[in-house]
C-alpha cells in the first residue's frame, strides 16, 4: 500500500467532507449538544499494522451518542446471549426515525432492532441487573483502547432533563412486557452509555476490532466472541444509520453506525476502522460531512464489501 496515496484520498475525503458542513445543522434537542462547534470535522483511519491516518479534529472529545449501542449490544450478547437479547427486540430495519415510537404501537410488540431508541432501551434492560455503569465504562475504554473515556456529566443531565420520549418509549415496552426491570434504571443507563465522551480516534480503533473480528490487533486478545461481531457487524449494515441505512449500504457498502453527536464508526471487515467526527447533521441525524465521506473512501479505496477490492487498505 502507498502511504502518500492513502493519505491523498483521505485529505481528499475531508475537502469533500467540508463543502457538505453548511448544509447540516447541530443536535439541539439536547440542549447540551447545541453548543458544538458545527464546522469541526477529523476523520481518522486506523490499519491492523498500527497505522492511524488522522486528519482534522480526530481529538476533540464529543459524545458518543448512540455509538454506543453498538457497544451495549455486544455486552448483551456477550453476556446474555443471543436467544434472550433477541427475545426482547427484534433484526429488522424499521423505516422510522430513531426515536420513533409508532412500530411498537402499529406494527409489533417488540422494538424493531437494537439500533434504534426503543431496541436499544430494550438491550439495557436485559444487562441492568449483571453490569454496572463503571463496568460499561470499563468495557467501552476496552473496546475503544482508549482509557480517557469518561462520562461527560454535562451532557448527561442535558439529556436526563430532556429525556421525556424515552421515557415514554420505556414505559410502553414495560406495559408490553418487553422490559421486565426497573424502568427508571434502564434509561439511566442507557443515557449514561450515550454520554461517554470519545474521539474519532476512539470510534476508529473500536472500528479496527471489530473489523478485526473481535481480536485486538495489538495485543491479539480476544475481545469479543466471533458470532457477537457477525451479529453486530450484520445489524449495523441494515439498520446503523437510521432510516438513510437502506441506501448508505447500497453507496457505501460497509457497516456504520451513526450518534447525533457527530459520530460516524465504520468497521472495514479484516482490513481497516473508520471513525469521523462532525457535528453538523443531515436531516436523519447522520453526521452529513461524515456520510459524503465514506462514500468517497469507499469508492476510490474499494471498500464497499460487495466489490472486488483492487487498491486501498
Amino acid at each position: 500500500m502507498n502511504e502518500q496515496w492513502i493519505s491523498d484520498v483521505i485529505n481528499k475525503a475531508m475537502e469533500i467532507g467540508r463543502q457538505q458542513i453548511s448544509r447540516g445543522n447541530v443536535a439541539t434537542y439536547i440542549p447540551e449538544l447545541g453548543k458544538a462547534r458545527k464546522e469541526a470535522l477529523g476523520l481518522c483511519v486506523s490499519l491492523p499494522d498500527g497505522t492511524a491516518y488522522k486528519v482534522g479534529d480526530t481529538n476533540i472529545r464529543f459524545t458518543i451518542q448512540s455509538i454506543s449501542k453498538v457497544i451495549s449490544l455486544c455486552k448483551a450478547l456477550e453476556v446474555r446471549g443471543a436467544e434472550t437479547v433477541f427475545s426482547h427486540v427484534g433484526m429488522e430495519p424499521s423505516g422510522e426515525a430513531f426515536n420513533s415510537i409508532v412500530e411498537l404501537d402499529l406494527q409489533s410488540n417488540r422494538p424493531f432492532n437494537p439500533m434504534i431508541n426503543s431496541g436499544a432501551i430494550a438491550v439495557e434492560s436485559t444487562i441492568i441487573d449483571y453490569v454496572s455503569f463503571e463496568e460499561m465504562l470499563e468495557y467501552t475504554q476496552r473496546l475503544c483502547s482508549d482509557p480517557g473515556i469518561t462520562l461527560n456529566r454535562q451532557v448527561y443531565h442535558s439529556e436526563m432533563n430532556s429525556c421525556d420520549r424515552n421515557r415514554a418509549i420505556a414505559y410502553l415496552l414495560k406495559s408490553k412486557d418487553i422490559i421486565t426491570t426497573n424502568v427508571d434504571n434502564s434509561i439511566e443507563l442507557y443515557t449514561k452509555m450515550c454520554s461517554l465522551n470519545v474521539t474519532a480516534e476512539s470510534l476508529a480503533n473500536f472500528a479496527l476490532l471489530l473489523a478485526n473480528g473481535g481480536i485486538c490487533p495489538g495485543s491479539g486478545e480476544r475481545l469479543l466472541k466471533e458470532e457477537t461481531v457477525r451479529i453486530v457487524l450484520s445489524i449495523m449494515l441494515t439498520c446503523g444509520m437510521y432510516d438513510g441505512s437502506g441506501r448508505f449500504a447500497v453507496e457505501v457498502g460497509v457497516p456504520t453506525k451513526s450518534g447525533v453527536g457527530g459520530g460516524l464508526m465504520a468497521p472495514v471487515y479484516g482490513r481497516c476502522g473508520i471513525g469521523i467526527y462532525g457535528p453538523a447533521l443531515d436531516q436523519k441525524g447522520n453526521c452529513i460531512a461524515g456520510c459524503e465521506m465514506m462514500k468517497h473512501l469507499s469508492r476510490e479505496m474499494g471498500l464497499h464489501m460487495f466489490q472486488d477490492r483492487q487498491s486501498g487498505c
